[in-house]
C-alpha cells in the first residue's frame, strides 16, 4: 500500500462538492521499492504493503492487511479483529469490494489523495495510521488532528463502536452498510440499511428500494419498534447528534465485552454481536427481523423460505437453482428457474402445481370472477402471469414470484397457490410418485408378513416380563394402553403442554417418576398431587389460604428442586418456566417443580446457551429482551418473582395492570431499602403470622434474585443456604428494571405483553 498526496488541481464552476476530499483505490500489478517494517501500526510515504504484510493498532486490537474470505482464490485488502483464536478472520471493513486481486506478491493498493480549494501540501506530508477502534485514517504527518480521510466515513457491512453512522447534510450523502455478496464474496450484497435523512430511523432494504425492515423513530432512550436496546448491556452511550452538517448515531461498547460488532449479515438481517473469552467465540446478541422469511426476497425468485427448515430456502417444484455454486454459498438471491419452459401459447401444455400452507407473496393484483376456475382460466390468458389463489376473491401474480413462505399445518394463515409450471413437469411429477407409492405398498406388504411373527413374539416376550415392583435404581414404564385406561381415556386436562394423572393402582413404596415410550406417544408420568399446584392457591377465590410456614416451606422446597437441577444434575438444566403453575403440591404441601416442556439440557461445561425467547409474561428475565445470548440465572430471576407472589399472594401479572407505582416488587425493593417494616408487605390474609425474621430473608433474596444483571443475582445453592438462614444475606439495591418499569410506559408495556414463545434448537 503506498501513498500519494496529489496537488491543488483546479475545478470547474459546475461542481457541488468543492470543498471534499476524494479517494481514489486503484489497484494494480507492481512492486513498490520501500518496503513496510511489519508489526508497525502507521505507512510512511515512499513504503508499500504487499504479500502477507500487515499492519496492527498500536493496542493490537485490529490487523490491515491482504486476506481471503473462505475458499475464495481472490485477495482483498481489509482490516480485521488481531489475535483471536479462530479459524477465519473477523472483517469489518473491506477496500476493494469490487475489485479483487489474484496475487498479493505483485498487487499494492495506491490511495491517491486530491483536494479542492485547500492550500497545497508536498507528496510526503501523508501518513496512513490504523487506530485501536479499528479505524484507518489519512492524516497529515505534521498535524495529527488534521484527517483527510477515514473508514469509518466509507463502511461496509459493519458499524463499530466509536464510528458515527448517519448523514451528512451538506453533500446528501449517506453512510450505507451493505451486506455481503456471500461468504466467500464481500462485494456489495442486494441488502442495506441507512439512517432516513429526515427522520431517527434505521430501514433494511433491498436493492435500495424495497423497505422490509424499520428501527422506528428514536425517542432519547430507545427506538419504538426495538424497545431491548436500552435493556442491553452490551451497547453503552447509544446517542443520537444533529446539527446543521450532520446528523448521526453514535454508540460505545460495554468495558466487558470491548469487542462488539454490527453487521448487515449476507441474509439480510442486522445482527449485534460481542466477544466472549470464555468460551472463546462471537456470541449473537439480536438480529432483525428475527425470522429470515421476513427478510425481502431472501429466497429469490420461484423459491419459498421455511424458517422451520435446516435449508431455509428451497425451490418450488418444476425449478431449480439458478446459481448452484451461489445458493451452495447461501447467496440465494438470483432464485431459482424453470426446467422446463412454460408453453403459454399452446393450449393445454401449460398447468398449475398446488401448494398448500403459503403465505402470499407480495404484489398480487386483485381480479373480478365467480368462481376458481374463472380465476385459473384468467391466469391462463396472460403469458406473464406465473401464479393464482382463489380465496375471498381471486387474486393474480404477473412475473416472478417472490417471497414466497412455506407455513405448517397448523398455522391458520396459511392458503392455497397454485404455480403455473410446464404441463410435462407436473405429470411427470404424478408418475415418479405414482410409481413409488406402488413399490413403498408392496415393501410394506411383505414386511409385515416378514415381520409380523416377530413383533408378536417380542410383544409377548415384554408383556410376560413386566412387573410393576421398581427397581432400586430404575424407572417404572407404563405402557400406553394403561395410562389411557388409568386416566379415562384422558379425560382430565390439568395443564396446557403436560397431563398430570391419578394413577388408582400406585402403590406407596413404588417410584414417583415413570414414562411411556411407544413409537410417538411419549408420556412423562408424576406421582399424583391432590393440592394440585401454587398457582390454585394464589389466585383463585375460595381456595384455601396457605400459612405462612406452608408458603415458606414451598419457596424452599422450590429452590431446591431448582439447585438439584442447576448443580446436582448430571447435565444443566434450565428450566425456562418458572411459575406458580408449575410447582406442584403433595398432600402435605410439599413441593414439586414440573412442566420440563420448554426446559434446555446443556453439558456442565457450558456457561451460556443460545434459544430463542421462551417462557411467560411476568417472569422473564431482561437477558431475554436483549436477544438470544442467555446465562443460566435465567431461572433465578423467575423464582425470585414466584417468592414475590408466594409473599403477596398476588400473581405479577395482575400487578402489573395496576398503577405501576404499587407493583409488589418495587414496593418490596423501596421498602426493604428504606429500613420500612416488612410485615406491611406480607399477605392481608396472614395478617397475624409470626414471620418477619423469614420474611424479611424472603423479600430480600426476591431483590437479589429479580437484579438485572446475572452476575449480580446468587445462586439457586445460594438461595437455599440463605432460606435455611445458613448464609446471611445483605442489603439488594433496586433493580434497573423497576425503575425503568415505573418510569417509562414504553418498556412497561413491551415487558408486560412478551408472550410465551418456543423454539426448536
Amino acid at each position: 500500500m503506498a501513498l500519494t498526496r496529489i496537488q491543488k488541481q483546479e475545478v470547474s464552476s459546475t461542481s457541488k462538492k468543492p470543498w471534499l476530499f476524494h479517494i481514489v483505490l486503484l489497484f494494480f500489478m507492481s512492486v513498490t521499492s520501500g518496503n513496510l517494517s511489519t508489526g508497525s501500526d502507521t505507512i510512511f510515504p515512499g513504503e508499500s504493503l504487499s504479500g502477507n504484510q500487515t499492519i496492527i493498532s498500536e493496542g493490537g486490537v485490529f490487523e490491515l492487511g491482504f486476506f481471503t474470505p473462505g475458499n475464495s482464490l481472490n485477495y482483498y485488502i481489509g482490516i480485521w479483529y488481531n489475535g483471536l483464536p479462530i479459524p477465519n478472520k473477523t472483517v469489518v471493513w473491506v477496500a476493494n469490494r469490487n475489485q479483487p486481486v489474484s496475487d498479493p506478491s505483485s498487487s499494492t493498493l495506491h490511495i491517491r489523495v486530491w483536494s479542492t480549494n485547500s492550500t497545497s501540501s508536498l507528496p510526503n506530508s501523508t501518513v496512513g495510521v490504523l487506530l485501536d477502534n479499528g479505524n484507518f485514517i489519512l492524516r497529515k504527518i505534521s498535524d495529527i488532528s488534521c484527517i483527510m480521510w477515514q473508514s469509518f466515513d466509507h463502511p461496509t457491512d459493519t458499524w463499530l463502536p466509536g464510528a458515527k453512522f448517519g448523514y451528512n447534510k451538506v453533500t446528501n450523502d449517506s453512510q450505507i452498510l451493505t451486506s455481503w455478496r456471500s461468504y466467500e464474496n464481500p462485494a456489495p450484497g442486494l441488502f442495506s440499511t441507512e439512517l432516513e435523512p429526515k427522520g431517527t430511523s434505521y430501514s433494511l432494504k433491498w436493492n435500495r428500494s424495497n423497505l422490509y425492515w424499520t428501527s422506528g423513530e428514536w425517542s432519547g432512550k430507545i427506538f419504538s419498534l426495538l424497545p431491548e436496546i436500552d435493556l442491553n448491556c452490551y451497547v453503552k452511550n447509544l446517542t443520537f447528534v444533529s446539527n446543521e452538517n450532520e446528523s448521526y448515531f453514535i454508540y460505545s461498547a460495554a468495558s466487558d465485552f470491548a469487542l462488539t460488532r454490527s453487521v448487515l449479515d449476507v441474509t439480510g438481517q442486522l445482527t449485534l454481536s460481542v466477544w466472549w473469552k470464555e468460551p472463546q467465540q462471537w456470541n449473537l446478541v439480536w438480529i432483525k427481523p428475527r425470522n429470515q422469511c421476513e427478510v425481502y426476497a431472501t429466497c429469490g425468485a420461484f423459491s419459498s423460505c421455511n424458517e422451520q427448515n435446516s435449508t431455509v430456502c428451497a425451490c418450488i417444484h418444476g425449478f431449480e437453482p439458478s446459481k448452484l455454486d451461489k445458493w451452495n454459498l447461501k447467496d440465494q438471491s438470483d432464485g431459482c428457474v424453470r426446467r422446463a419452459p412454460l408453453q403459454c401459447d399452446h393450449s393445454g401444455n401449460d398447468a398449475f402445481l398446488l401448494i398448500p400452507n403459503m403465505l402470499f407473496p407480495v404484489n398480487s393484483v386483485a381480479l373480478r370472477v365467480s368462481n376458481i376456475e374463472e380465476c385459473k382460466s384468467a391466469c391462463l390468458s396472460y403469458c406473464s402471469c406465473t401464479a393464482y389463489a382463489y380465496d375471498n376473491g381471486c387474486f393474480i401474480w404477473i412475473g416472478e414470484l417472490v417471497n414466497l413462505q412455506q407455513l405448517s399445518s397448523e398455522n391458520k394463515i396459511g392458503r392455497e397457490i397454485h404455480v403455473r409450471v410446464a404441463a410435462s413437469k407436473l405429470s411427470g411429477s404424478k408418475a415418479k410418485t405414482d410409481r413409488k407409492t406402488i413399490w413403498i405398498v408392496v415393501g410394506a406388504i411383505a414386511a409385515i408378513f416378514l415381520l409380523h411373527g416377530m413383533v408378536l413374539t417380542i410383544k409377548w416376550r415384554r408383556q410376560s416380563a413386566r412387573t410393576f415392583e421398581a427397581m432400586d435404581d430404575s424407572l417404572m414404564l407404563f405402557n400406553y394402553h394403561e395410562l389411557k385406561k388409568a386416566t379415562e381415556n384422558f379425560s382430565q386436562k390439568l395443564g396446557e403442554g403436560g397431563f398430570v394423572k391419578k394413577l388408582r393402582s400406585v402403590k406407596q413404596d413404588e417410584k414417583q417418576f415413570r414414562f411411556c415410550a411407544e413409537a410417538s406417544k411419549w408420556f412423562i408420568v408424576y406421582d399424583y398431587m391432590p393440592k394440585g399446584s401454587l398457582e390454585a392457591h394464589l389466585s383463585r377465590k375460595g381456595s384455601q389460604i396457605l400459612d405462612w410456614k406452608i408458603r415458606y416451606n414451598i419457596a424452599l422446597g422450590t429452590a431446591r428442586g431448582l439447585t438439584y437441577l442447576r448443580e446436582e444434575c448430571r447435565d444443566c438444566i434450565i428450566h425456562c418456566d418458572i411459575k406458580p403453575e408449575n410447582i406442584l403440591l403433595d398432600a402435605d404441601y410439599n413441593p414439586k417443580v414440573a412442566d420440563f416442556g420448554l426446559a434446555k439440557l446443556v453439558g456442565r461445561d457450558f456457561s451460556r446457551v443460545l434459544i430463542t425467547i421462551r417462557g411467560t409474561r411476568g417472569y422473564l428475565a431482561p437477558e431475554w429482551l436483549s436477544g438470544e445470548v442467555i446465562p443460566p440465572k435465567v431461572d433465578v430471576f423467575s423464582f425470585g418473582k414466584l417468592l414475590f407472589e408466594i409473599i403477596s399472594g398476588r400473581r405479577n401479572t395482575d400487578m402489573l395492570n395496576d398503577d405501576l407505582s404499587n407493583y409488589f416488587p418495587t414496593s418490596v425493593a423501596n421498602a426493604i431499602n428504606k429500613g420500612e417494616e416488612v410485615m406491611m408487605l406480607l399477605d392481608y390474609k396472614l395478617e397475624n403470622s409470626d414471620s418477619n425474621e423469614e420474611l424479611a430473608r424472603a423479600c430480600k433474596v426476591a431483590c437479589w434474585c429479580i437484579q438485572d444483571d446475572e452476575k449480580d443475582r446468587p445462586t439457586m445453592g445460594q438461595v437455599v443456604q440463605i432460606l435455611e438462614g445458613i448464609m446471611e444475606v445483605g442489603m439488594p439495591p433496586i433493580p434497573r428494571i423497576l425503575q425503568r418499569l415505573a418510569e417509562d410506559p414504553v418498556i412497561s408495556n413491551f415487558y408486560q405483553e412478551t408472550e410465551t414463545s418456543t423454539s426448536s434448537y
